[in-house]
């Protein structure tokens, strides 16, 4: 009888654990993560990390160092591969056509997701960045997604990606994220049918449901044949690093997609969820209490006042002492508590003014406050309290501006589980049938 499949995962990037949070809530065992922060000496995030979670093996280094001396031994076995990386430029240094194979820039954290899809090879991988990453850079529109979606389809994977905002499917936020999900070709990815992935039965589609409008006569057309796709992308992953993009003003890829053997479909896409809504009145309704510190004092309402408002106004380069004309918008405030919260910066901390802090009017007494960092924790889904042993009040606020929407994991969990579940099952069945032919 083939044995029942495991849902392990490795963790890059790990943070203070939304994608553990996430995952373990949609049936996934996180069984190895890693969390280094190069900017500073005090690893606050990774000590959060552990104190949450002490049963997982963690480690604290630079991925690219750890992943340097690796073998494949080193890493425990896993059938998903996560991790929320940072939008850099990804451009690649060295063709393949060099005995070094592929290399990027050093300290881009891609190369190292690159890395241990080389030497773990696992079936499943969940990736979040940044929406701009579709667009990167200016002057290659596309190249930088491009470039990731190449090396997947170079080693053997097939992809689908989704921009989401979480408040589009009930969340508290207004934050949004793409999440992009590949699958080794050889573990039931040759069963893909590219708009029928986007639209319809893809771990997106189906974790995060969108309108199918229009789109029944091309999804049934599919069926028969595969639709053509919008464009192909270079097999050598330094060809598309020099090339894409040169001849584009705007990116290529739209909010949704599919990549299969390096041909790309790529779709608008519009929400269509069910989910009630959470607004950001919701979440204020569960405080209890708040620190006097997070008030904001009477005579510093002006400044606020005016560093949210609009401005048309002169203002003097002060290095070159060029005048020019500076304008921007107004925002709301205070942040209205109707609708869910804008996104979460990482300086959402601290007492000082600024443009982008939420302020709202305290529903219980009237007066201008901050937001706690116990309101920042729920507002991404995290329970109150999670980061409060040994941060400060800013230190907290850095960490949910770097984190992501712990509910929007834990819907595409449960649908790469699904998936995985279907799978591995036939991958290990296969592999039965064929030790009895074997014997």
């Amino acid at each position: 009888m083939a044995s029942k499949p495991q849902f392990r995962v490795v963790e890059l990037f790990a943070g203070v654990g939304g994608f553990h949070l996430g995952l373990a809530r949609s049936g996934w065992e996180i069984v190895w993560s890693n969390q280094w922060e190069p900017s500073t000496k005090a690893q606050h995030a990774s000590e959060c990390y552990t104190q949450r979670f002490p049963e997982v093996q963690h480690v604290c280094e630079d991925i690219a160092k750890v992943l340097a001396d690796a073998t494949a031994d080193d890493i425990p076995n896993h059938e998903l591969l996560v991790g929320g990386f940072p939008c850099q430029d990804y451009s690649v240094a060295k063709p393949l056509s060099q005995a070094a194979g592929i290399q990027g820039k050093k300290g881009v954290l891609w190369w190292s997701i690159y890395d241990m899809l080389e030497l773990k090879r696992p079936p499943f991988v969940l990736l979040e960045n940044v929406d701009r990453l579709l667009k990167s850079p200016a002057d290659q529109r596309g190249r930088d997604f491009a470039i990731i979606l190449s090396c997947l389809a170079q080693l053997g994977y097939v992809a689908e990606w989704r921009v989401v905002n979480a408040a589009d499917y009930g969340f508290p936020q207004r934050r949004r994220r793409v999440f992009l999900y590949a699958h080794r070709l050889d573990h039931c990815g040759f069963q893909w049918r590219p708009l029928r992935r986007l639209y319809v039965d893809g771990v997106m589609a189906r974790a995060l449901p969108v309108s199918r409008a229009g789109t029944r006569a091309a999804i049934d057309a599919e069926c028969e044949e595969l639709s053509a796709p919008d464009f192909e992308l270079d097999p050598n992953p330094y060809e598309v690093s020099e090339t894409f993009g040169l001849d584009r003003k705007t990116t290529p890829f739209m909010n949704a997609g599919v990549m299969l053997e390096g041909r790309v479909w790529t779709r608008t896409v519009t929400p269509n969820s069910r989910r009630k809504k959470v607004t950001l009145g919701d979440i204020v309704k569960r405080t209890e209490t708040v620190p006097t510190h997070f008030y904001i004092a009477e005579d510093k309402i002006e400044r606020w006042t005016y560093l949210k408002g609009a401005k048309a106004e002169p203002r003097v380069d002060k290095k070159t002492g060029h005048e020019y004309r500076y304008s921007e918008g107004g925002m709301a405030f205070p942040d209205p508590l109707d609708k869910p919260a804008r996104t979460i910066l990482t300086g959402e901390g601290g007492s000082s003014a600024s443009r982008f802090k939420h302020v709202i009017r305290d529903p219980r007494n009237g007066r201008l406050r901050r937001l706690t960092p116990e309101e920042l924790e729920d507002l991404n889904g995290f329970p109150r309290g999670w980061t409060a042993n040994g941060m400060s009040d800013g230190r907290r606020a850095f960490m949910m501006g770097n984190a992501l929407v712990v509910g929007v994991v834990e819907l595409i969990g449960r649908a790469i589980r699904q998936e995985a579940r279907a799978c591995l099952a036939e991958d290990r069945e296969r592999d039965a049938r064929q030790a009895g032919t074997d014997t």
